[in-house]
């Protein structure tokens, strides 16, 4: 076979004779003896190397590529041949493959290690109706209990989170964190722009390749008996929803964090001295707001699914208020609402109805 043919098809074949031309053209139309040979030769060539099923196989190369795809004899190969192929299989092996498996890898990597940390807190997690589980693409929401929140949540999934940028030792950690995940940081000038906020998580979302953002929209740690206030900020962006609730049982260990009475290291050091650390993760079904409905009354939607499901009370106060003083304009509303009620109960006293 001509060598043109070869490289243009990559597979190595053998000439075929057709029967008509090697046994009619020797026997002139009748049975021979020899014609035994030819059918004997056909059928160990079908054995052997059948035209059919070597389809299934892997295409056999004129050229070695590095790997395994061709029938060369390699028993006796130089060193300088072999040095190349050892060469190769360590940069596939080992360069290649994590680079290609990097996203999943990451993911793996970050779950187990958040699963090694619940561990250690002799934590007993209830995952429920996974099937509800935040996708790419999505903000998932949930109530604020504790920092082991972020570490619960991370052992069955993974997401990205929204964040300062520090500096320092915390700094190197979240450059390090950036390398495999996309989380949404902020400088500290730019954490009040509320706009450039929305902005970037609004990016973040349309990227579906991306993983979730898991956001706290109480913005502060609650005692694991309330849901308060979720502040609009999280659904204004657009997007689908996915609720999480999130229940502490304290009979074996109070998991919140009072971080206006206790430093992290007095909270910590109450948690590993706790008996364990059990609750119960409901993933609850996604959730789109409504046309005609503004985000306020979307984030109490929300919030009040949160609330049922895990069996707390929901209450309109702000987080903020464990570390801030109340507004003069709540105090300012209540003093109106005091004012109508006098007005109104004088004006019956009196006798005038208005």
């Amino acid at each position: 076979m001509a060598l043109e043919n070869l490289i243009s098809t990559g597979i190595i074949q053998r000439d075929e004779t057709p029967m008509e031309k090697e046994v009619v053209g020797q026997c002139r139309g009748c049975f021979s003896l020899a014609d035994v040979m030819y059918f004997s030769k056909k059928g160990c060539e079908a054995v052997v190397e059948d035209e059919v099923t070597q389809r299934f196989s892997s295409e056999e190369l004129l050229s070695w590529n590095l790997l395994s795809r061709t029938n060369a004899n390699l028993h006796h190969v130089s060193w300088k041949l072999a040095a190349v192929w050892v060469t190769g299989i360590l940069i596939r092996y080992c360069l290649l493959l994590p680079l290609r498996v990097k996203g999943w890898l990451s993911n793996q990597v970050q779950m187990i290690c958040a699963t090694l940390g619940v561990r250690c807190l002799s934590g007993l997690v209830h995952f429920h109706n996974r099937e509800n589980k935040p996708q790419e693409g999505g903000i998932c929401v949930a109530n604020h209990t504790s920092p082991l929140d972020v570490l619960i949540l991370a052992s069955d999934g993974c997401y990205s989170l929204v964040g300062q940028v520090h500096g320092g030792l915390m700094g190197l950690i979240q450059k390090s964190c950036m390398q495999t995940s996309q989380h949404v940081l902020f400088e500290r000038s730019e954490i009040k722009d509320r706009h450039l906020v929305r902005k970037k998580i609004r990016e973040h979302i349309a990227d579906k390749a991306k993983l979730p953002i898991l956001i706290f929209p109480e913005g502060t740690c609650i005692n694991n008996t309330s849901v308060m206030m979720f502040k609009k900020g999280s659904f204004e962006v657009g997007g689908t929803i996915h609720p999480v609730a999130i229940k502490y049982d304290p009979r074996f260990g109070d998991a919140f964090w009072n971080s206006t009475k206790h430093s992290m290291m007095t909270y910590a050091f109450n948690v590993l001295t706790s008996w364990a650390i059990v609750c119960n993760v409901w993933y609850l079904p996604p959730m789109v707001k409504e046309e005609e409905e503004d985000a306020v009354h979307f984030a109490d939607r929300v919030k009040a699914v949160i609330a049922a499901q895990a069996g707390m009370s929901v209450l309109p106060w702000d987080g903020g208020l464990k570390r801030k003083k109340v507004k003069e304009s709540f105090k300012e509303e209540q003093q109106k609402k005091y004012c109508q009620i006098v007005i109104e109960n004088g004006s019956v006293g009196n006798g005038n109805v208005y």
